[in-house]
Protein backbone atom coordinates (compact mmCIF):
# COMPACT_ATOMS: atom_id res chain seq x y z
CA UNK A 1 0.00 0.00 0.00
CA UNK A 2 1.22 3.49 -1.21
CA UNK A 3 0.60 6.36 1.38
CA UNK A 4 -0.01 9.25 -0.88
CA UNK A 5 0.58 12.83 1.28
CA UNK A 6 -1.25 15.81 0.27
CA UNK A 7 0.89 18.85 -1.78
CA UNK A 8 0.41 20.97 1.81
CA UNK A 9 1.77 17.82 3.50
CA UNK A 10 4.24 17.47 1.65
CA UNK A 11 5.69 21.21 1.82
CA UNK A 12 5.31 20.95 5.54
CA UNK A 13 7.62 17.79 5.96
CA UNK A 14 10.11 19.20 3.95
CA UNK A 15 9.72 22.25 5.80
CA UNK A 16 9.81 20.66 8.62
CA UNK A 17 13.02 18.40 7.46
CA UNK A 18 15.01 21.81 6.44
CA UNK A 19 14.29 22.98 9.86
CA UNK A 20 15.72 20.36 12.05
CA UNK A 21 18.75 20.02 9.24
CA UNK A 22 19.78 24.02 9.99
CA UNK A 23 19.21 23.65 13.46
CA UNK A 24 21.48 20.38 13.38
CA UNK A 25 23.95 22.05 11.09
CA UNK A 26 23.61 25.46 13.75
CA UNK A 27 24.65 23.52 16.64
CA UNK A 28 27.38 20.93 15.18
CA UNK A 29 28.99 24.16 13.61
CA UNK A 30 28.95 25.91 16.98
CA UNK A 31 30.39 22.61 18.43
CA UNK A 32 33.18 22.62 16.16
CA UNK A 33 34.32 26.45 16.47
CA UNK A 34 34.36 25.55 20.28
CA UNK A 35 36.78 22.85 19.41
CA UNK A 36 38.37 24.85 17.49
CA UNK A 37 38.57 27.51 20.05
CA UNK A 38 39.75 25.29 23.18
CA UNK A 39 42.19 23.91 20.69
CA UNK A 40 44.32 27.38 20.91
CA UNK A 41 45.47 26.44 23.94
CA UNK A 42 44.65 30.15 24.56
CA UNK A 43 42.86 32.31 27.70
CA UNK A 44 40.75 33.83 24.90
CA UNK A 45 40.15 30.37 23.13
CA UNK A 46 39.06 28.90 26.19
CA UNK A 47 36.75 31.81 27.62
CA UNK A 48 35.53 31.51 23.84
CA UNK A 49 34.63 27.88 24.01
CA UNK A 50 32.71 27.97 27.42
CA UNK A 51 30.41 31.54 25.45
CA UNK A 52 29.89 29.25 22.62
CA UNK A 53 29.40 25.79 24.35
CA UNK A 54 28.36 26.62 28.22
CA UNK A 55 27.12 23.11 28.77
CA UNK A 56 30.32 21.18 28.00
CA UNK A 57 32.06 20.37 31.55
CA UNK A 58 35.62 20.14 29.56
CA UNK A 59 35.54 23.72 28.20
CA UNK A 60 34.49 24.66 31.84
CA UNK A 61 37.61 22.38 32.71
CA UNK A 62 40.31 23.14 30.63
CA UNK A 63 39.27 27.28 31.43
CA UNK A 64 40.06 26.37 34.97
CA UNK A 65 43.29 24.57 34.59
CA UNK A 66 44.75 27.34 32.39
CA UNK A 67 43.21 30.34 34.61
CA UNK A 68 45.31 28.14 37.72
CA UNK A 69 48.36 27.31 35.99
CA UNK A 70 49.16 30.32 33.68
CA UNK A 71 52.59 31.67 34.94
CA UNK A 72 52.28 34.82 33.52
CA UNK A 73 48.68 35.19 34.86
CA UNK A 74 47.07 33.41 36.83
CA UNK A 75 43.78 33.73 38.42
CA UNK A 76 42.96 31.59 40.99
CA UNK A 77 39.48 32.81 41.99
CA UNK A 78 38.87 32.66 38.36
CA UNK A 79 40.56 29.25 38.46
CA UNK A 80 38.17 28.28 41.06
CA UNK A 81 34.45 29.60 39.32
CA UNK A 82 35.74 27.81 36.25
CA UNK A 83 36.24 24.42 37.80
CA UNK A 84 32.88 24.51 40.01
CA UNK A 85 31.27 25.03 37.15
CA UNK A 86 32.91 21.99 35.85
CA UNK A 87 32.46 19.69 38.49
CA UNK A 88 28.34 20.96 38.83
CA UNK A 89 28.40 19.46 34.76
CA UNK A 90 29.92 16.55 35.44
CA UNK A 91 30.08 15.90 39.19
CA UNK A 92 32.43 12.38 38.14
CA UNK A 93 35.40 14.21 36.33
CA UNK A 94 38.32 12.76 38.53
CA UNK A 95 40.55 15.52 36.75
CA UNK A 96 38.04 18.60 37.62
CA UNK A 97 38.09 17.60 41.42
CA UNK A 98 41.96 16.84 41.71
CA UNK A 99 41.88 20.52 40.22
CA UNK A 100 39.65 21.60 42.39
CA UNK A 101 41.61 20.20 45.46
CA UNK A 102 44.84 21.79 44.23
CA UNK A 103 43.19 25.20 44.37
CA UNK A 104 42.00 24.61 47.73
CA UNK A 105 44.87 23.43 48.87
CA UNK A 106 47.25 26.78 47.49
CA UNK A 107 44.83 28.98 48.78
CA UNK A 108 45.13 27.20 52.41
CA UNK A 109 41.70 25.62 52.46
CA UNK A 110 42.86 22.17 53.64
CA UNK A 111 39.22 20.98 54.53
CA UNK A 112 38.10 21.51 51.54
CA UNK A 113 41.10 20.38 49.24
CA UNK A 114 40.60 17.00 51.58
CA UNK A 115 37.11 16.75 50.69
CA UNK A 116 37.65 17.22 46.78
CA UNK A 117 40.71 14.23 46.93
CA UNK A 118 38.70 11.98 48.90
CA UNK A 119 35.90 12.97 45.94
CA UNK A 120 38.29 12.36 43.26
CA UNK A 121 39.44 9.22 44.86
CA UNK A 122 35.80 7.90 45.26
CA UNK A 123 34.97 8.22 41.68
CA UNK A 124 38.18 6.88 40.42
CA UNK A 125 39.97 4.67 42.92
CA UNK A 126 42.28 2.79 40.93
CA UNK A 127 43.89 6.07 39.06
CA UNK A 128 47.64 6.56 39.85
CA UNK A 129 47.32 9.86 39.72
CA UNK A 130 44.62 10.32 42.19
CA UNK A 131 46.66 8.20 44.52
CA UNK A 132 49.80 10.24 43.93
CA UNK A 133 48.37 13.40 44.28
CA UNK A 134 46.11 12.49 47.57
CA UNK A 135 49.55 10.77 48.49
CA UNK A 136 51.20 13.75 48.17
CA UNK A 137 48.95 16.09 49.76
CA UNK A 138 48.91 14.34 53.15
CA UNK A 139 52.89 14.50 52.76
CA UNK A 140 52.72 17.76 52.78
CA UNK A 141 50.97 17.96 55.79
CA UNK A 142 53.08 15.67 57.48
CA UNK A 143 50.39 13.65 57.51
CA UNK A 144 52.93 10.35 56.90
CA UNK A 145 50.82 7.08 58.15
CA UNK A 146 48.31 8.14 55.88
CA UNK A 147 50.59 9.05 53.17
CA UNK A 148 52.53 6.32 52.89
CA UNK A 149 49.73 3.96 52.10
CA UNK A 150 48.48 6.03 48.89
CA UNK A 151 51.70 6.43 47.67
CA UNK A 152 52.64 2.91 47.42
CA UNK A 153 49.35 1.86 45.62
CA UNK A 154 50.26 5.25 43.35
CA UNK A 155 53.54 3.38 42.27
CA UNK A 156 52.38 -0.21 42.41
CA UNK A 157 49.76 1.14 39.72
CA UNK A 158 52.82 2.73 37.63
CA UNK A 159 56.31 1.31 39.00
CA UNK A 160 57.69 4.33 36.83
CA UNK A 161 56.65 6.69 40.07
CA UNK A 162 58.92 4.68 42.01
CA UNK A 163 61.93 6.98 41.58
CA UNK A 164 59.88 10.19 42.63
CA UNK A 165 57.63 8.26 44.98
CA UNK A 166 61.24 7.89 46.87
CA UNK A 167 63.00 10.69 46.69
CA UNK A 168 59.84 12.70 48.03
CA UNK A 169 59.09 10.18 51.00
CA UNK A 170 63.01 9.95 51.62
CA UNK A 171 63.32 13.84 52.26
CA UNK A 172 60.24 13.46 55.33
CA UNK A 173 62.10 10.01 56.31
CA UNK A 174 65.35 9.63 55.80
CA UNK A 175 65.82 5.80 56.69
CA UNK A 176 66.00 4.34 53.19
CA UNK A 177 64.72 0.49 54.86
CA UNK A 178 61.96 2.20 56.22
CA UNK A 179 60.85 4.14 52.93
CA UNK A 180 61.46 0.71 51.36
CA UNK A 181 59.59 -1.68 53.58
CA UNK A 182 56.39 1.41 53.39
CA UNK A 183 56.40 3.17 50.07
CA UNK A 184 57.99 1.18 47.69
CA UNK A 185 56.36 -2.14 46.34
CA UNK A 186 58.49 -5.44 46.66
CA UNK A 187 59.26 -5.41 42.97
CA UNK A 188 62.89 -5.63 41.60
CA UNK A 189 62.36 -3.43 38.34
CA UNK A 190 61.01 -0.43 40.82
CA UNK A 191 64.34 -0.85 42.69
CA UNK A 192 66.05 -0.49 39.83
CA UNK A 193 63.85 2.45 38.45
CA UNK A 194 65.40 3.83 42.27
CA UNK A 195 68.91 2.65 41.75
CA UNK A 196 69.73 4.63 38.26
CA UNK A 197 67.90 7.65 39.49
CA UNK A 198 70.10 7.52 42.11
CA UNK A 199 72.94 7.13 40.05
CA UNK A 200 72.21 9.71 38.16
CA UNK A 201 72.27 12.37 40.88
CA UNK A 202 75.84 10.78 41.83
CA UNK A 203 74.13 9.47 45.46
CA UNK A 204 75.94 6.11 44.89
CA UNK A 205 76.25 5.07 48.50
CA UNK A 206 71.77 5.58 48.13
CA UNK A 207 72.07 3.37 44.73
CA UNK A 208 73.78 0.56 46.56
CA UNK A 209 71.43 0.34 49.91
CA UNK A 210 68.66 -0.06 47.83
CA UNK A 211 70.63 -2.57 45.80
CA UNK A 212 71.27 -4.76 48.58
CA UNK A 213 67.80 -4.77 48.72
CA UNK A 214 66.85 -5.12 45.18
CA UNK A 215 69.02 -8.14 44.36
CA UNK A 216 67.29 -10.76 46.97
CA UNK A 217 63.84 -9.55 44.74
CA UNK A 218 62.98 -11.81 42.28
CA UNK A 219 63.78 -10.69 38.83
CA UNK A 220 66.47 -10.58 36.30
CA UNK A 221 68.94 -7.93 35.53
CA UNK A 222 69.41 -6.00 32.48
CA UNK A 223 73.02 -5.32 32.64
CA UNK A 224 72.68 -2.64 30.35
CA UNK A 225 70.61 -0.84 32.72
CA UNK A 226 73.20 -1.47 35.82
CA UNK A 227 76.05 -0.11 34.26
CA UNK A 228 75.76 3.55 35.17
CA UNK A 229 76.22 2.65 38.62
CA UNK A 230 79.17 0.37 37.98
CA UNK A 231 80.53 2.94 35.47
CA UNK A 232 80.32 5.58 38.71
CA UNK A 233 82.45 3.52 41.44
CA UNK A 234 85.10 2.43 39.25
CA UNK A 235 85.28 6.02 38.05
CA UNK A 236 85.28 7.39 42.01
CA UNK A 237 88.33 4.81 42.89
CA UNK A 238 85.73 2.52 44.41
CA UNK A 239 86.82 -0.64 42.68
CA UNK A 240 85.73 -2.95 45.96
CA UNK A 241 82.40 -1.78 45.25
CA UNK A 242 81.98 -1.82 41.72
CA UNK A 243 83.58 -5.58 41.47
CA UNK A 244 80.89 -6.60 44.81
CA UNK A 245 77.94 -4.54 42.48
CA UNK A 246 79.17 -6.24 39.45
CA UNK A 247 79.00 -9.65 40.79
CA UNK A 248 75.67 -9.58 42.34
CA UNK A 249 74.47 -8.21 38.97
CA UNK A 250 75.52 -11.02 36.68
CA UNK A 251 74.23 -13.16 39.19
CA UNK A 252 70.67 -12.27 38.23
CA UNK A 253 71.11 -12.29 34.33
CA UNK A 254 68.46 -14.75 32.49
CA UNK A 255 70.90 -16.96 31.16
CA UNK A 256 74.08 -17.36 33.34
CA UNK A 257 77.57 -17.53 31.53
CA UNK A 258 79.78 -20.01 32.44
CA UNK A 259 82.22 -19.10 35.68
CA UNK A 260 85.48 -18.09 34.91
CA UNK A 261 88.52 -19.72 35.74
CA UNK A 262 89.13 -20.63 39.61
CA UNK A 263 90.73 -16.70 41.18
CA UNK A 264 90.77 -14.77 38.19
CA UNK A 265 89.43 -11.48 38.57
CA UNK A 266 88.69 -10.41 35.42
CA UNK A 267 84.89 -11.01 34.27
CA UNK A 268 83.57 -12.78 31.42
CA UNK A 269 87.50 -14.01 30.40
CA UNK A 270 85.75 -15.88 27.68
CA UNK A 271 83.74 -13.38 26.33
CA UNK A 272 80.61 -15.77 27.02
CA UNK A 273 78.23 -12.89 28.27
CA UNK A 274 77.92 -11.30 25.39
CA UNK A 275 77.51 -8.11 26.92
CA UNK A 276 80.16 -5.64 26.06
CA UNK A 277 80.22 -1.88 26.93
CA UNK A 278 80.14 -1.50 30.33
CA UNK A 279 80.92 -1.60 33.95
CA UNK A 280 83.17 -4.52 34.65
CA UNK A 281 82.76 -5.90 31.26
CA UNK A 282 84.96 -5.58 28.05
CA UNK A 283 84.68 -2.58 26.69
CA UNK A 284 85.69 -1.55 23.35
CA UNK A 285 84.64 0.33 19.86
CA UNK A 286 82.91 -1.96 17.66
CA UNK A 287 84.29 -0.25 14.46
CA UNK A 288 87.36 2.67 14.51
CA UNK A 289 90.20 3.59 12.84
CA UNK A 290 89.83 0.31 10.51
CA UNK A 291 89.56 -2.36 13.72
CA UNK A 292 86.34 -4.74 13.67
CA UNK A 293 85.44 -6.41 16.64
CA UNK A 294 82.95 -8.99 17.19
CA UNK A 295 82.37 -12.23 18.76
CA UNK A 296 82.72 -15.21 16.84
CA UNK A 297 81.72 -18.63 17.14
CA UNK A 298 83.24 -20.23 14.52
CA UNK A 299 86.64 -20.05 16.26
CA UNK A 300 86.77 -20.27 20.01
CA UNK A 301 89.65 -21.49 22.32
CA UNK A 302 87.74 -22.89 24.83
CA UNK A 303 83.50 -22.04 25.61
CA UNK A 304 80.83 -21.12 22.69
CA UNK A 305 82.79 -18.59 21.17
CA UNK A 306 85.93 -16.16 21.09
CA UNK A 307 86.29 -12.24 20.27
CA UNK A 308 87.45 -11.54 16.86
CA UNK A 309 89.33 -8.53 15.76
CA UNK A 310 89.70 -7.87 12.59
CA UNK A 311 92.39 -5.06 10.68
CA UNK A 312 91.45 -3.48 7.25
CA UNK A 313 94.66 -2.57 6.43
CA UNK A 314 94.03 0.47 5.71
CA UNK A 315 96.81 2.24 8.58
CA UNK A 316 99.64 1.38 10.76
CA UNK A 317 97.04 1.95 13.78
CA UNK A 318 97.93 1.41 17.14
CA UNK A 319 95.03 -0.07 19.34
CA UNK A 320 94.85 -0.21 22.64
CA UNK A 321 90.81 0.40 23.07
CA UNK A 322 89.44 -3.21 23.90
CA UNK A 323 90.32 -3.56 27.80
CA UNK A 324 88.90 -4.33 31.28
CA UNK A 325 89.09 -2.79 34.45
CA UNK A 326 91.28 -4.55 36.64
CA UNK A 327 90.08 -4.60 40.80
CA UNK A 328 94.27 -5.34 41.34
CA UNK A 329 95.37 -4.71 44.91
CA UNK A 330 98.57 -2.93 45.54
CA UNK A 331 101.21 -4.89 46.33
CA UNK A 332 100.19 -8.22 45.41
CA UNK A 333 101.55 -10.22 42.07
CA UNK A 334 99.38 -11.48 39.38
CA UNK A 335 99.64 -13.41 36.24
CA UNK A 336 98.33 -12.51 33.31
CA UNK A 337 96.90 -15.18 30.76
CA UNK A 338 95.35 -14.69 27.25
CA UNK A 339 94.72 -16.85 24.47
CA UNK A 340 95.28 -15.62 20.83
CA UNK A 341 95.12 -17.08 17.24
CA UNK A 342 96.06 -15.19 14.22
CA UNK A 343 95.14 -15.41 10.52
CA UNK A 344 97.31 -13.53 7.78
CA UNK A 345 98.32 -11.04 10.47
CA UNK A 346 100.84 -8.83 8.69
CA UNK A 347 103.37 -6.93 9.94
CA UNK A 348 106.09 -7.29 12.69
CA UNK A 349 103.52 -6.02 15.13
CA UNK A 350 100.68 -8.47 15.74
CA UNK A 351 98.18 -8.42 19.19
CA UNK A 352 99.47 -8.81 22.62
CA UNK A 353 98.04 -8.10 25.73
CA UNK A 354 99.23 -5.21 28.62
CA UNK A 355 98.38 -3.98 31.88
CA UNK A 356 97.69 -0.29 32.45
CA UNK A 357 98.09 1.53 35.68
CA UNK A 358 99.18 5.43 36.68
CA UNK A 359 102.12 5.67 39.43
CA UNK A 360 102.26 8.83 40.71
CA UNK A 361 100.60 10.48 38.15
CA UNK A 362 102.82 8.66 35.46
CA UNK A 363 101.51 5.82 33.01
CA UNK A 364 103.25 2.53 33.36
CA UNK A 365 102.73 -0.18 30.96
CA UNK A 366 103.75 -3.81 30.83
CA UNK A 367 103.56 -6.10 27.95
CA UNK A 368 103.42 -9.37 26.65
CA UNK A 369 105.29 -10.37 23.61
CA UNK A 370 102.89 -10.72 20.63
CA UNK A 371 101.29 -12.74 18.10
CA UNK A 372 101.83 -12.22 14.32
CA UNK A 373 101.77 -13.94 10.80
CA UNK A 374 99.59 -17.52 10.86
CA UNK A 375 99.65 -18.96 14.84
CA UNK A 376 97.35 -21.33 16.03
CA UNK A 377 96.20 -20.45 19.84
CA UNK A 378 98.92 -19.46 21.25
CA UNK A 379 99.12 -18.38 25.17
CA UNK A 380 100.09 -15.04 26.15
CA UNK A 381 101.62 -14.49 29.50
CA UNK A 382 103.53 -12.20 32.31
CA UNK A 383 103.81 -11.43 35.47
CA UNK A 384 103.45 -8.36 37.53
CA UNK A 385 103.03 -7.05 41.04
CA UNK A 386 100.91 -4.13 41.48
CA UNK A 387 102.09 -0.70 42.29
CA UNK A 388 100.10 1.47 44.25
CA UNK A 389 98.17 3.35 41.84
CA UNK A 390 95.96 6.62 41.69
CA UNK A 391 93.52 5.46 39.26
CA UNK A 392 91.88 2.13 38.14
CA UNK A 393 94.33 -0.53 36.45
CA UNK A 394 92.98 -1.91 33.17
CA UNK A 395 93.77 -5.26 30.99
CA UNK A 396 94.17 -4.31 27.10
CA UNK A 397 94.67 -6.15 24.06
CA UNK A 398 97.57 -4.18 22.15
CA UNK A 399 98.52 -3.72 18.71
CA UNK A 400 101.45 -1.02 18.59
CA UNK A 401 102.83 0.45 15.80
CA UNK A 402 104.72 -0.82 13.57
CA UNK A 403 108.30 0.80 12.67
CA UNK A 404 108.43 -0.77 9.18
CA UNK A 405 107.66 1.73 6.64
CA UNK A 406 104.95 -0.61 4.88
CA UNK A 407 103.19 -1.30 8.22
CA UNK A 408 99.59 -0.79 7.97
CA UNK A 409 97.99 -3.94 9.07
CA UNK A 410 95.67 -6.34 8.12
CA UNK A 411 94.68 -9.87 9.14
CA UNK A 412 92.30 -11.24 12.22
CA UNK A 413 93.14 -12.30 15.71
CA UNK A 414 91.02 -13.99 17.68
CA UNK A 415 91.18 -14.02 21.45
CA UNK A 416 89.80 -15.96 24.59
CA UNK A 417 90.02 -17.02 27.85
CA UNK A 418 91.95 -13.77 29.44
CA UNK A 419 92.59 -14.30 33.13
CA UNK A 420 94.37 -11.98 35.48
CA UNK A 421 95.06 -14.24 38.82
CA UNK A 422 97.05 -13.39 42.04
CA UNK A 423 99.62 -15.87 42.48
CA UNK A 424 101.81 -16.41 45.54
CA UNK A 425 105.11 -16.16 43.90
CA UNK A 426 106.46 -14.81 40.34
CA UNK A 427 106.18 -17.74 37.05
CA UNK A 428 109.43 -17.73 35.60
CA UNK A 429 109.99 -14.38 33.97
CA UNK A 430 110.76 -16.05 30.67
CA UNK A 431 106.81 -15.69 30.56
CA UNK A 432 107.10 -11.79 30.51
CA UNK A 433 108.26 -8.59 28.71
CA UNK A 434 109.73 -6.19 30.65
CA UNK A 435 107.29 -3.36 31.77
CA UNK A 436 107.49 -0.27 29.12
CA UNK A 437 106.57 2.93 30.48
CA UNK A 438 104.45 5.37 28.38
Amino acid sequence: MILRLSLRAQRGLLLAAFAALCFLSYFSIRVARAAHAAGLNTRAGYEHAVRLEPSDPRNWYLLGRFYQYDFEQSDPNAALNALLVARSLDPLSADTLLDLAANYDEAGKTAEARASYLEAKRVYPLSSEVLWRYGNFLLRNNEIDAAFPEIRKAVELDPKRGPEAFSRCHRVVPDVNEILDRVIPRNFQIYVYILLDSTSSAQFDLALQVWQRAKILPGTVNLTELTPLANALVQSNRMEEAVRFWQEAAAKIAVPIPPDAPGSILWDGGFESGFFGGGLSWHFPPNENGVQIKPDQREKHSGAQSLQIAFSGRSNVYFAELCHWAPIDSGKTYRLSAWVKTKALTTDEGIRFGIFSRVAGRAETILTNDVHGDQPWTNLALTWTAPVSDSPTQVCAVRSQSALQDGDIAGIAWIDDVTLTPVAAPVPSSEAAGPNNR
